[in-house]
């Protein structure tokens, strides 16, 4: 990376001049600050979701039943089934929890693979930048590897079972979406979605006030700003 996209990261992520303490960083350390600070922030949004009551607890990510299928789940609870409707739900949530963590590794490989070009997109993107080059780069992998992992916990709740065989039938008559026919495939969507809002959260605060999350190597990379 060159002495001007490295200025240029640090005036990006901070919306601050840059100052003349900036000349004693070298490139690779601003480069190196780029991608712990990615890191870090995925890592921080990994950990918060793949625990007991990561979705669940969270209204952000806590994933319901499909829209379409709501009618569905009213039914139930006025046929005194309020039970079993949230012992769906719960599971929903758990087989996401159960499946984020893979997501660490994947995360961190697309951050070491980053080159010069990704680099010039996040620093002359929006501000979900970073957050979209991590779509990019493993949103299929991660569908991959999330949808065994929450096909095994739905299938211990004969109700997903039943989901699926009603939504397949409803989804041929348009009375529910086809892609929440499948209980796994939304979970699994769901699962990605609540992972990516909390990268871009991570990702705000870090632009926000990068020192505060920051390591040695980012206070030294960023703290030239002020």
């Amino acid at each position: 990376m060159s002495a001007r996209i490295a200025v240029l990261l640090c005036a990006l992520l901070m919306a601050a001049p840059a100052h003349a303490a900036l000349e004693s960083i070298s490139n690779p350390e601003a480069a190196a600050g780029l991608k712990e600070a990615l890191a870090k922030g995925s890592q921080i949004a990994v950990d918060a979701l793949g625990r007991p009551d990561g979705f669940f607890g969270n209204a952000k990510v806590r994933i319901p039943l499909p829209e379409s299928a709501q009618r569905v789940e009213r039914m139930m609870r006025s046929f005194g089934m309020g039970a079993q409707a949230d012992e769906l739900i719960l599971t929903l949530n758990r087989a996401a929890e159960a499946a984020v963590p893979q997501a660490r590794t994947l995360l961190l490989e697309a951050v070491k693979k980053m080159s010069v070009q990704d680099a010039k997109g996040i620093l002359t993107g929006g501000p979900d930048s970073a957050t979209q080059y991590f779509k990019r780069a493993t949103s299929e992998q991660l569908r991959s590897r999330f949808l065994p992992i929450v096909r095994q916990a739905t299938a211990k709740v004969k109700l997903a079972d039943k989901y699926n065989e009603y939504a397949e039938i409803g989804a041929r008559f348009g009375l529910i979406r086809k892609e929440d026919a499948n209980l796994d495939d939304y979970v699994t969507r769901k699962a990605l979605d609540g992972l990516f809002l909390m990268v871009a959260a991570q990702e705000a605060r870090i632009r926000q006030d990068p020192a505060q999350a920051a390591s040695a190597l980012l206070r030294k990379v960023f703290g030239a700003l002020h």
